[in-house]
């Protein structure tokens, strides 16, 4: 196999670099396992110098379990496993801008994403990351303890409903999904423990009044964008991250105005989420 000198090296604040991989190469789940073990651990992985066909992309995906197809992203003709993530040069907001995770609003989550680059602005569009294992772990031992004992609402419906404003999005009628999580997970493939929430699906706290949702959420969401926390990716050409979900965030810049930015996103199911205990 042409693999067998894969490096991993952890990146500042969350993520590693991984080199020395070619994923279009991967065939049997045993090829992934580095990868599926590193993801547990870092929570992001980025790549370079990759070129993938979107069949090569669909089949590296299936690898790591079964495709989720989104219902509000429009797809890559021809690929219906694949969605189209785009900002033309006449938008000015682009998809993904505030800090969130992908599908906390459905009731077994994703996994994660596997995004591709295919054109990318002259500069800026980067992708800022969160380390939610970072978030939880340097939270004082009261609030982690409080925070071990509640579950937090998400949702859909103010995102990608009727009344959103993001036409690039289709299919609002299907913008019903509620789920309820714990606020603090054990991750599935590292047990690791993670901070479940995000600004941008994250709607309450189970059993508390909105306003003391909001002063404990707000308070989090600052502490876990700490810089410390995070890591700026900077797209190229052949540019791919994989990200888990259930271990971290993620927020698209939009600093290219009169550019495109193209990128194909395949967002992998995942399991039901278990609440960690506090020791």
């Amino acid at each position: 196999m042409q693999n067998q000198k894969i490096t991993i090296n952890p990146a500042d604040g969350v993520g590693a670099y991984v080199s020395n991989f070619n994923l279009a190469d991967t065939k049997t789940r045993s090829d992934i396992k580095p990868l599926y073990d590193a993801l547990g651990q870092y929570g992001v992985l980025f790549f370079e110098d990759q070129i993938m066909t979107p069949e090569q992309h669909i089949n590296v995906a299936e690898l790591f379990g079964a495709i989720n197809i989104n219902r509000f992203f429009p797809v890559v003709d021809g690929q219906t496993k694949i969605a189209q993530v785009l900002k033309e040069p006449t938008q000015s907001t682009n998809i993904g801008s505030n800090w969130h995770t992908d599908h906390s609003y459905d009731e077994v989550p994703a996994m994660g994403s596997i995004l591709v680059s295919k054109k990318t602005p002259s500069r800026g569009g980067d992708t800022v990351f969160a380390n939610m294992f970072l978030a939880y772990e340097h939270l004082s031992n009261g609030l982690k303890q409080t925070l071990c004992q509640l579950k937090a609402i998400h949702s859909s419906r103010h995102v990608f409903g009727e009344a959103a404003q993001d036409k690039r999005f289709g299919n609002a009628q299907a913008a019903t999904q509620d789920s309820v999580h714990p606020v603090v997970i054990s991750h599935p493939i590292s047990g690791k423990k993670a901070l479940y929430i995000n600004p941008e699906f994250t709607i309450g706290i189970e059993g508390w009044h909105a306003s003391e949702s909001s002063a404990l959420l707000n308070t989090l969401y600052q502490h876990a964008t700490r810089p410390e926390f995070t890591h700026r990716f900077k797209w190229h050409s052949g540019s791919v991250a994989f990200w888990d979900n259930r271990a971290t965030w993620h927020c698209a810049l939009n600093d290219y105005p009169t550019e495109t930015r193209l990128m194909h996103r395949i967002t992998i199911e995942g399991v039901a989420l278990k609440a960690a205990t506090y020791n």
